[in-house]
């Protein structure tokens, strides 16, 4: 698959972080009311003895930062990476030294170092995440070991065992490291899933848009036939009759081999009118072949083997051409061809319940640990090992069958993939179709043409 514009966007997409400053602004306002509660009743309700004038100055330096956020930079702004880890950053630190002046890790606020990190996890790159949550071990390390303790009215002294300071300390460090995989692992899933399903239909779109061409392609075909045809009956007889008139004997054949010119390149687009039946349905074989056309000549041949299965009838059956159907088929053929050592076979069964096609190639198949795992969006799908030069100009992320597996399942296909040998048999023992199998069955209901959409009723025009 070469790289095209979609698929530049989809990278250009998946490396920006995409976050609002409005969203951090509100999650810092939302910090920042917490804080002011928890001082105000630490000193209120519970008499405890905190350095006051240091907690609210950490808190107004919040306020100050949302506050020239807010009026100098537009709510709507979309944050580089760099930008919102700064901001992550300057959060985490506020936090570290309110958490310092206040108990260290006595207070029971000191988990909420974890919540940067998450976020960065959730929203940012591996980078960003990975200096977050080094920041967070850092300062929570710092806290247990400096820090002001908190005391009470009669000026006792808040202490905690050593041994429950110790867990609380690893508890926070497991929380920032596990929380913080755990999330970059998920959103990373769900942002990877986005950008295939957008290139789904992306492709199925570029699929619509060029049946929709030959459809207006064969409409004006249909259209034009009838006035060219007037045109060339017209000159016929002005030639008859402009026999004396050589001057305008010449005019009159110029036209006729003009209408003749546009007969011959309307015939070329499209021959078989404004509402074509043979663009929506089509012999079976005629739609694996145009799914596989593209990849014919790239070096591979390629094996067509169409025979009816069980109760399928002597005739291949007429299927519609729904462009879901020829793009998944031709993503599948392609990623056969890829890999194929020298050849692919593409076999076409039909019974009177179903419709299957398979596609064989005598590649070295699927990795047996990543067998499960096709069809999943940026998953290489053959053996490291592959030399990258049998795939030029390929991006290898697994979005081709991705697509193909996404665009066939929709139209009522059920896919299964499996290699056709025991990847540990030796060269000499491997069977001819040794690589990858890929198999698609479709309900017949799904995919054959209605009886009344056999033939077309349109023909072209002749002179």
């Amino acid at each position: 698959m070469q790289r095209t514009p979609d698929l530049e966007f989809l990278a250009a997409r998946s490396g920006s972080t995409g976050m609002r400053l409005r969203t951090l602004i509100l999650l810092r306002w939302m910090a920042i009311v917490g804080q002011i509660a928890a001082i105000a009743m630490a000193d209120r309700y519970f008499d405890l003895i905190l350095p006051l004038g240091l907690c609210y100055m950490a808190v107004g330096l919040s306020i100050i930062a949302n506050l020239v956020c807010m009026f100098i930079l537009p709510e709507n702004r979309r944050l580089s990476e760099a930008e919102s880890l700064a901001m992550l950053l300057f959060d985490m630190a506020q936090l570290a030294f309110l958490i310092f002046v206040t108990g260290g890790l006595t207070n029971p606020f000191a988990l909420l170092v974890i919540a940067p990190v998450t976020i960065s996890a959730s929203a940012l790159g591996l980078r960003p995440t990975v200096i977050l949550g080094s920041a967070a071990i850092l300062f929570t390390t710092a806290a247990a070991l400096v820090h002001v303790p908190i005391r009470f009215a009669d000026g006792a002294e808040l202490t905690i065992p050593p041994l429950f300071g110790f867990g609380f300390w690893l508890s926070i460090v497991v929380g920032v490291l596990f929380l913080g995989l755990y999330a970059h692992r998920v959103a990373s899933e769900i942002r990877a899933m986005a950008d295939a399903l957008l290139a789904t239909q992306m492709a199925l779109a570029r699929e619509q848009k060029l049946t929709d061409l030959g459809g207006v392609v064969a409409a004006a075909a249909h259209e034009l036939g009838t006035p060219l045809a007037t045109i060339k009956l017209v000159s016929k007889e002005m030639l008859d009759e402009l026999e004396d008139r050589p001057d305008l004997l010449e005019d009159v054949r110029l036209i006729r081999e003009q209408a003749d010119r546009c007969r011959d390149i309307l015939r070329g687009m499209g021959r078989a009118g404004k509402d074509d039946l043979q663009l929506r349905q089509a012999p079976l074989e005629q739609v694996l072949r145009e799914a596989a056309e593209p990849h014919a000549s790239r070096g591979k041949t390629l094996h067509f083997t169409l025979a009816p299965g069980p109760g399928g009838a002597a005739k291949q059956p007429a299927v519609l051409r729904l462009p879901e159907v020829i793009h998944g088929l031709r993503n599948l053929v392609q990623n056969a061809v890829d890999f194929a050592a020298s050849s692919v076979w593409i076999e076409g069964e039909w019974t009177d319940r179903a419709i299957t096609v398979r596609i064989f190639d005598n590649g070295p198949g699927y990795p047996p640990n990543l067998i499960g795992r096709i069809g999943d969006p940026f998953v290489r799908q053959r053996r490291a090992e592959q030399d990258p030069g049998r795939r030029p100009e390929y991006e290898g992320m697994g979005l081709g069958l991705f697509i193909a597996k996404t665009l066939l399942e929709r139209s009522g296909a059920e896919l299964t993939f499996a290699n056709a040998a025991d990847p540990f048999l030796t060269p000499e023992e491997r069977p001819e179709r040794c690589g990858a199998v890929v198999q698609a069955v479709w309900p017949l209901e799904a995919l054959l043409a209605p009886p009344g959409m056999t033939g077309s009723p349109n023909q072209p025009f002749s002179a």
